[in-house]
């Protein structure tokens, strides 16, 4: 245990003092209430009742084009969803500026031009002319690019444009106002030869690329975005990273933070895809909702073993005031000692590797990329991810989880009623005074 410890503890404090990995966890925290108030509008738009499909589909709000009830409610998870690596390059942009002491506004701005700048303004695809299908291209900006599939390239330009403009600033090549401008305009004109000197250097790398005959999107999709969210997608990757993240946990740092630092972005980038119409079953929903029910460890499994099959006053009372919280993915309540380590890493992957499978053989469907919060009661979550069957299978792991706690935690109960039988009897001796005992020749 105590070389466990020496090796996790250090590797936790690196990658929590990592100002990259910190910057893009920060980073996509600025698309979570956009992304989930967009999920709403899906939810609404997709809700798995066919007469209200039916019913959304063909209302006519727009008799001029034609447009349907179910297009306008399915236009604000577009205004979110498609363009979510423009909220991740701000976001990103923004609290690695922080981190380098320079200015988070501008800092953020030179990023989304970076970005901007390197993106191939083309539009592809095929019209019908006399019924031939004809290949044509548009200028435009491509909403494939500003979606999931350019949140790679817009990591990387967070970070190089802040760098190059940092750089630049620190070397004094800045303009210098005279004193009694207003700051604003001081800071303004202060930032013109920085942000010069990165659009310089992204237009060269624009240009560079062009004379190759390809763009840096491109590239990078397809020769690093795709393989690293080809390995994100497997289950084994998955089983890796929850073992680490609750060994962190169990450690006392917040495995949460340490490991979502790295798999948080491949997560939501998969989620984004199912939404276009991939097909990934690991992404942002499998984790939130089918790893864990009641925070790390799957512990609502461990809270309702304690209710049920527990008899030390110590457990029972823990477990009533854990229940409520634990029902909403919160089990700060929960403390844990080395009895319960091999449950508490054993009960997510159980849930995680039955998940994958009954998805993997179609008997749940996978999940549906709509943002539901992970303090979503169970059933109710997995039957908005995906539908009845997703639901029963929660409660099955669930059941399952209890199980598997139960032989743990029954060793507990009977160590903790051992202590509390014990320190009652203590108590009755120390209150049983009889006048037998008592003796004047003792004073």
């Amino acid at each position: 245990m105590k070389k466990l410890e020496k090796i996790l503890m250090p590797l936790a404090e690196a990658i929590g003092r990592n100002k990259y990995l910190m910057s893009i966890r920060d980073g996509f925290l600025v698309s979570t209430p956009l992304l989930i108030g967009g999920s709403i509008f899906l939810l609404i738009a997709n809700f798995p009742i066919q007469a209200w499909i039916d019913f959304l589909e063909t209302t006519v709000v727009n008799s001029s084009t034609g447009q349907t009830l179910a297009s306008f409610i399915s236009k604000p998870a577009g205004a979110t969803f498609d363009i979510m690596a423009i909220f991740a390059v701000i976001g990103i942009a923004y609290s690695f500026a922080g981190k380098m002491n320079t200015n988070k506004i501008f800092g953020a701005a030179v990023a989304v031009v970076s970005w901007f700048l390197i993106m191939p303004y083309s539009i592809s695809g095929s019209v019908d002319v006399a019924g031939k299908a004809v290949d044509v291209s548009l200028s435009g900006i491509p909403l494939g690019w500003v979606g999931s599939k350019g949140i790679f390239v817009g990591i990387m330009c967070a970070f190089l444009s802040v760098h190059i403009y940092t750089y630049v600033e620190r070397k004094g090549w800045t303009i210098k106002m005279p004193a009694g401008v207003p700051p604003t305009v001081e800071e303004s004109f202060a930032a013109l030869i920085p942000a010069a000197m990165v659009m310089i250097v992204f237009f060269t790398i624009n240009l560079l690329f062009g004379f190759l005959g390809t763009n840096v999107f491109q590239i990078i999709f397809e020769f690093l975005q795709t393989p690293l969210l080809n390995l994100g997608d497997t289950l084994g990757a998955m089983v890796v990273a929850y073992i680490f993240l609750h060994l962190f946990w169990f450690f006392g740092v917040n495995g949460g933070s340490v490991v979502g630092a790295v798999f948080n972005p491949i997560l939501q980038t998969l989620s984004a895809g199912n939404i276009a119409g991939e097909h990934h079953i690991i992404c942002q929903q499998f984790q939130d909702l089918f790893a864990t029910f009641g925070g790390a460890g799957s512990t609502l499994s461990l809270v309702i073993a304690m209710l049920l099959f527990c008899k030390s006053k110590r457990i029972t009372n823990l477990g009533k005031l854990s229940f409520v919280p634990g029902i909403f993915g919160i089990n700060e309540p929960i403390v844990l000692n080395p009895t319960l380590l091999i449950p508490f890493v054993l009960v997510p992957t159980v849930n995680i590797v039955i998940s994958y499978f009954a998805m993997a053989m179609n008997l749940v469907p996978i999940c549906s990329g709509i943002n539901i919060p992970w303090t979503t009661p169970i059933v109710i979550s997995g039957f908005l991810a995906t539908n009845w069957a997703g639901a029963l299978l929660q409660v099955l792991l669930l059941i399952l989880g209890i199980f598997i706690y139960m032989p743990f935690i029954k060793i507990m109960d009977k160590q903790y009623l051992e202590e509390e039988t014990n320190m009652q009897n203590d108590e009755e001796e120390e209150d049983d005074i009889s006048l037998d005992d008592l003796s004047f020749d003792d004073l």
